[in-house]
């Protein structure tokens, strides 16, 4: 039986040693990352509202385990805070649903915030059209909160 041959070890490519060396490409990967860290940071913190929201709810009203009668009440839509500030005193009061509601929140703002973070990165860049294109869909996204919230 021959032996396979044993690969040659790999030399690193231009574009890793510029990003160790802290050359020119570092730049270029480092508005990736912040992209990056701010989706992965966003969704996990939403994720970490709406379960802990979750726990406190049950923890608080174990009869939504046993019950379908206190179920139905929770998941009536009348009870749920429907205003930023039904949120945030809800949250200070530990009711488990602000706490989810808050988490749906984060999740519905971590889009608008990448925007918002491409913007300042374009700005940074000094790139005019993408910064014109991007201030553009911010604006679309902002304007399109304050109009669904009119009842």
């Amino acid at each position: 039986m021959s032996e396979a041959p044993k690969p040659e070890p790999r030399s690193p490519d231009a574009a890793t040693v510029a990003v160790q060396d802290g050359g020119e490409d570092a730049s270029l990967l480092q508005p990736e990352l912040l992209i990056s860290d701010l989706l992965r940071y966003g969704v996990a913190a939403s994720l970490a509202l709406v379960t802990l929201g979750t726990v406190v709810t049950f923890f608080r009203h174990p009869d939504y385990l046993v019950s379908s009668e206190a179920l139905q009440r929770l998941t009536s839509p009348h009870p749920v805070p429907h205003t930023l500030g039904d949120v945030v005193t809800g949250a200070l009061a530990a009711r488990g649903q602000a706490f989810v509601m808050a988490g749906l929140l984060v999740m519905m703002a971590v889009p608008v915030m990448r925007v918002a973070l491409s913007l300042l990165i374009f700005r940074q860049q000094k790139d005019r059209l993408y910064m014109g294109i991007t201030a553009t869909v911010l604006a679309m996204l902002i304007l399109s909160f304050l109009l669904g919230a009119v009842h």
